[in-house]
């Protein structure tokens, strides 16, 4: 004969099973919430060896509103910041400022051809799904790779699937910032940065005049060779992300169980069972 207690607690058990029933279906019906990630970004400098270096990447991941540039635009102080010098000192205000809620932050050191870094950050793909960049190249006075785009590069989907794991960048996608006079004597890695001249002109698209280049000492102690076509691969960003572990995910699933009647009271220890 079941015990009354246990036989109780089997019809409670029962009664709920419609509910929680019910319940999953709604759930699943409900559109998935993506969950925080922990997103891993890999950088690596794929040019030829003694060709052209990076200065640290600039990264944000946001909601698709900071336009740092334009092609055939004038350049303002954000990417002349990047692009000129490598420190990004305008671009991260001014990205902070459109889009108070961006992970941003900085990857790496100079770059040299071969090399890589990488920098962990968490991100939430249902506020921040978008990935902007920007970093000089060098040799060069105002030349550098990024996105104008702001929507260009989605990485994430609104469930938190990984969209984009590579952003690869040819050398056909150098930009040329049109804010300083191309003077190999004046060009940072090869010359006196201090010496620049405005140039007062426009955002393009310039990767052929990095041979002019050819010959010099470089601040790294080679001698620099272009080596590049307009399809030559020169800098790869990669992307690897996993879900922030929730720690009260049990505890609600548990809580849950036992507003629907789910749990089955046990008998107390020497409590006689009836007959």
């Amino acid at each position: 004969m079941v015990p009354l207690s246990l036989h109780g607690g089997l019809v409670r058990a029962a009664a709920a099973l419609p509910a929680l029933a019910a319940a999953t279906a709604l759930l699943a019906l409900a559109p998935a919430q993506a969950a925080p990630q922990v997103v891993t970004i890999t950088v690596e400098n794929l040019a030829p060896a003694s060709g052209i270096a990076f200065a640290p990447l600039h990264f944000g991941f946001h909601s698709g509103v900071f336009d740092a540039f334009d092609l055939g635009s004038t350049a303002t102080a954000p990417i002349i910041s990047v692009a000129e010098g490598g420190s990004g000192a305008a671009w991260h205000p001014a990205f902070a400022a459109a889009d108070p809620g961006a992970v941003r932050g900085t990857v790496g050191g100079l770059l040299l051809a071969g090399a890589t870094a990488s920098l962990t950050v968490v991100v939430d793909p249902a506020v921040n799904p978008f990935f902007t960049f920007a970093s000089m190249v060098v040799p060069s006075n105002d030349f550098f790779i990024g996105n104008d785009a702001p929507t260009g590069h989605r990485i994430f989907a609104s469930d938190g699937t990984l969209l984009t794991a590579v952003i690869d960048q040819r050398a056909r996608q150098v930009w040329d910032a049109g804010s300083e006079v191309f003077d190999p004597a004046a060009a940072a890695f090869v010359g006196d940065n201090d010496l620049r001249a405005p140039q007062h002109s426009v955002v393009a698209f310039n990767f052929a005049e990095l041979a002019a280049f050819d010959g010099l000492m470089t601040g790294a102690g080679y001698t620099f060779t272009s080596g590049l076509a307009a399809e030559t691969e020169v800098y790869r960003i990669g992307f690897s992300a996993v879900p922030v572990p929730e720690p009260g995910s049990f505890a609600m699933l548990t809580a849950g169980l036992v507003a629907t009647g789910w749990l089955v009271r046990r008998r107390r220890p020497g409590a006689a069972a009836p007959a």
